[in-house]
């Protein structure tokens, strides 16, 4: 299957493989992020999980918004540039939040939010 990025009349404005990078990384992490805060929401200290489940739920949004708005990228001013920025900083908050706790769902979310951090921050490196 060939990627719609590369049939899109501004496809040269971004670098591809880093711009499919960092949507893919998005669209991982804002599941990954889902799953996690209903686990912990499910697990058995609900309350004691709130701030994870809080920046989970906070992490997963960013990504999902980010993701929409990398998807499109047509020369539209820098403003793709400022949520990219938020989804790299959610993505810290919440990977450093799962990281301190000692469930493997936790472990896994602080991957995925680190691995997108990581895209994104490479993403703008090569786009500025």
């Amino acid at each position: 299957m060939s990627d719609i990025l590369s049939s899109h009349p501004s496809r040269d404005t971004f670098d591809q493989p880093q711009l499919r990078a960092a949507i893919d990384a998005a669209s991982a992490c804002a599941s990954t992020c889902a799953t996690c805060a209903d686990a912990c929401l499910h697990g058995d200290d609900p309350g004691g999980m709130a701030r994870c489940i809080d920046r989970c739920n906070q992490c997963a949004s960013i990504c999902r918004a980010a993701a929409d708005v990398m998807s499109r990228p047509g020369p539209n001013g820098d403003s793709w540039e400022e949520v990219v920025r938020a989804c790299i900083a959610v993505c810290r908050e919440c990977a450093d939040e799962c990281g301190s706790h000692d469930m493997d769902h936790c472990a896994a979310c602080a991957r995925a939010c680190r691995d997108c951090a990581d895209a994104c921050e490479t993403l703008l490196a090569v786009a500025d």
